[in-house]
């Protein structure tokens, strides 16, 4: 039996916010009825937009499932009113750089997400001959660093590498990029700014003009992942201009923190590239809205406490990470809103934006076809985020008493209301879109 849902403000793909009714069946939205049409249920001026899709997030289960899990990061990203995420190769033992590995991943997040799934695969020394395989078996494209990954079974690539796997299997290839040769080394410190020097906007650069030249040279498509320096957003522009096939994306923590406000010791701010200043910041949002950044994405990567070293602040020593996946709309959007942006930018950027970057045409919108993943987000309540509120498994965060600006009501999936603590319900999802569990 279908339904309707109706809003006096629904986020529709050509970037209006109307009033519209919004019809589902079988797990599809089967009509958008423009208006205010005869409904199930009533949003009234609550927000209705298209679930949010996270393309870059660090499960690490299995192997290390005491730093976060299936079960615990989809109930932070279904509380986040982010209904689709891809998980990323590392860390998780063994790292998803063969087919076989994929398949151990697969089995680790059966029944166990609250929202859809999908894997990303690895390119490190020596796996070319891997990739093939992995791609046919769904993995969405594949990561490589260039510079360390900071976990020993996920090394970094040479460019010289990097052009081999781009060469080895017609991909969509993500690149991590600092160059090595431009990075220092990070004293024993409790000043961020410290650990921020050790790692300049220079290596960025460096290392994006290097992915842009493996991509050029053999016809790949490259997305440059986590962009925390302006300039490298130059960078990828030049790049695009040139003919390049290259996207790029940013994160929450670059677009709403600033260097200059990092406590002493404060080793939850800690990620990699760094967190920049707040003129930085501003240019990464003029990037974003000329559209030389594409998207936003949460880049989550979180660890056991322990690792951040909270008893010495020493940021030379902690685990570069931060867990953000419940908290990302709230986050773009109390800072999208104060720079005059709206919600069918945020939409774009966090939504239909990383939805097409891997393929899935199917979500992220709100069309006639698409999967019925949406959001009922109020843009004008207001919250402090607690560390207690979070679903992540460790609630570490820099946000902790941060007042943030929008809150999600409630979330369906595949046209089902859930809620975190509902028994898990999403699928994994492949390239191809198949389903490896059966539909819901």
């Amino acid at each position: 039996m279908g339904f309707v849902i109706r809003s006096t403000r629904v986020v529709l793909p050509d970037g209006s916010v109307d009033p519209a009714g919004v019809e589902m069946r079988d797990g599809r939205i089967a009509a958008v009825l423009p208006g205010r049409p005869r409904a199930d249920i009533d949003l009234g001026d609550l927000v209705l937009m298209p679930g949010l899709v996270d393309t870059h997030v660090h499960v690490n289960e299995p192997g290390r499932t005491e730093w976060e899990g299936f079960g615990s990061a989809t109930r932070a990203a279904l509380a986040g009113g982010v209904t689709t995420i891809i998980d990323m190769p590392l860390n998780s033992l063994p790292p998803t750089v063969s087919a076989e590995a994929l398949a151990a991943k697969q089995a680790a997040a059966a029944g166990q997400c609250h929202v859809d799934v999908g894997f990303w695969g690895g390119a490190i020394p020596g796996n070319a001959g891997d990739l093939a395989a992995l791609h046919a078996a769904g993995v969405f494209g594949f990561k490589a660093f260039l510079a360390d990954s900071g976990v020993p079974e996920f090394p970094p690539v040479t460019s010289a590498e990097l052009r081999a796997a781009m060469a080895a299997v017609d991909a969509l290839f993500l690149v991590h990029a600092e160059d090595p040769d431009r990075l220092g080394v990070s004293p024993a410190s409790r000043v961020y700014a410290d650990f921020e020097s050790s790692r300049p906007g220079a290596a960025e650069c460096s290392a994006v003009g290097a992915a842009l030249d493996a991509a050029e040279a053999t016809g790949s498509r490259v997305h440059i992942l986590h962009v925390s320096d302006a300039d490298a957003a130059t960078v990828v522009e030049a790049g695009r201009a040139r003919g390049v096939r290259v996207t790029a994306e940013t994160c929450p923590h670059y677009l709403t923190l600033d260097a200059a406000e990092v406590p002493d010791g404060a080793t939850e701010f800690k990620c990699c590239p760094p967190i920049r200043g707040a003129a930085n910041r501003d240019r990464l949002w003029a990037a974003l809205a000329a559209g030389g950044l594409d998207i936003v994405v949460s880049d989550h990567s979180p660890s056991t406490p322990a690792l951040k070293h909270p008893e010495t602040g020493d940021f030379a020593a902690a685990w570069g990470g931060i867990a953000s996946l419940q908290l990302g709309l709230p986050l773009v959007w109390t800072s999208a809103a104060a720079r005059g942006h709206d919600l069918a930018d945020v939409v774009r950027w966090m939504s239909s934006g990383p939805a097409d970057l891997v393929g899935l045409h199917h979500k992220g919108r709100i069309a006639p076809g698409a999967d019925a993943d949406l959001v009922a987000f109020d843009p004008d309540a207001t919250f402090t985020v607690r560390p207690d509120g979070l679903h992540h498994k460790h609630p570490v965060t820099p946000y902790a008493g941060r007042r943030l600006t929008g809150v999600v009501r409630r979330v369906w999936l595949g046209g089902t209301k859930v809620t975190p603590g509902d028994p898990p319900r999403g699928r994994l999802l492949t390239r191809s879109a198949d389903l490896l569990e059966p539909a819901r």
